[in-house]
């Protein structure tokens, strides 16, 4: 498995975001294939590399972040920063990186927004196949859980997550086809990277899809977390999902717009969510502790039980939007600010 995390760089008198990944990566003393840059210039991205578990990952993670601050970054963990002007999006010139500008235009200059992805390797293409639909009808159970971005722009957005809002502006963002078989599946990438004219499949942004190069399916496009225990309970809930899926059958996957939408309610209402699960709508809060109790086996047998059992911690303090909302009620976008850039900052589990 792999965690991939991005996160915003801030001043730290302020806790503004600061286009600084240039000078930050320049001191940094670990390589770029663990801390790099992404789309933006006020953002860095982690990466754990290849992990044979949940804490290994983390504990790669916990040292991106500290190389990361003692190169003089200081890092914030959410989705979107609660108070950046529209606007307020420096790029990197990177040719990846430019080729998306060409592409979205003004769209990508309306804010940063940082994501979590998480990846994890299987065996084979049809066992890839049978995981990606049943993850896939989890993606909103995993939305809700990582929501952690209700504000934007300096205003409440009414959103759990304003950041989903955010990127659904972009085309192969969102909820994918389930496919019958790895052929179908590479046959409708395929067709989509022809109708995009984009170079290749990592064009393809669905909020989870294969990655042949790596051998893993990955589920993308989470809100980006403050700590590293939400990190860590949300690749064990996907680590143990998926390995349960690769020995289930499960029935006739729900429509793309039907997930979507409840991807959307999730999203919207965070932890506090109904979604659509096996056929009927749920408090997300039970779905949420139905699947970790059917899969705490496999994450047993995956070390990662400790890390899964975080669930219930994040479902019981209200997520990371709960948390941001009440931090600013008592304290105003100040302390919000000083908040995130605290919880961002601890070690956490590595």
């Amino acid at each position: 498995m792999g965690i991939e995390e991005e996160l915003l760089l801030v001043d730290p008198k302020t806790g503004r975001l600061a286009p600084v990944a240039d000078e930050v990566l320049a001191r940094c003393a670990v390589g770029r294939e663990l801390v790099d840059h992404e789309l933006y210039a006020a953002q860095l991205e982690l990466r754990s590399g290849r992990a044979e578990t949940v804490g290994e990952a983390v504990a790669a993670l916990a040292r991106a972040r500290a190389a990361a601050r003692q190169a003089g970054a200081t890092l914030m963990g959410c989705g979107v920063h609660p108070a950046g002007s529209p606007g307020d999006a420096e790029l990197v010139p990177e040719p990846r990186y430019l080729q998306v500008r060409e592409m979205f235009r003004g769209l990508v200059a309306r804010t940063p927004e940082a994501a979590l992805h998480v990846h994890i390797g299987l065996p084979d293409p049809a066992t890839a196949v049978r995981v990606y639909n049943g993850l896939r009808e989890l993606l909103p159970l995993f939305a809700g859980l990582a929501a952690n971005s209700p504000y934007w722009f300096g205003r409440d957005s009414g959103l759990a997550s304003s950041r989903a809002a955010l990127v659904r502006a972009y085309p192969t963002r969102g909820v994918p086809p389930a496919f019958p078989s790895f052929e179908a599946y590479w046959q409708g990438v395929e067709e989509v990277v022809r109708a995009a004219q984009v170079p290749d499949y990592t064009f393809v942004w669905w909020d989870v899809r294969l990655h042949p190069r790596l051998g893993t399916v990955e589920v993308r496009e989470m809100d980006a977390q403050s700590s590293l225990e939400d990190v860590a309970a949300l690749a064990a809930l996907i680590q143990a999902s998926a390995a349960a899926l690769a020995e289930a059958r499960f029935p006739e996957p729900a429509m793309s717009d039907v997930v979507e939408w409840s991807s959307f309610r999730a999203s919207r209402d965070g932890v506090g969510a109904t979604v659509r699960y096996a056929g009927e709508d749920r408090r997300l809060a039970e779905v949420a502790g139905e699947v970790v109790t059917r899969v705490s086996p496999w994450a047993r047998d995956l070390d990662c039980l400790d890390a899964l059992l975080g669930i219930e911690r994040m479902v019981r303090e209200g997520g990371g939007s709960g948390q941001q909302r009440s931090v600013l009620r008592r304290g105003g976008l100040s302390a919000l600010l000083a908040h995130l850039v605290k919880l961002t900052a601890n070690a956490g589990p590595g």
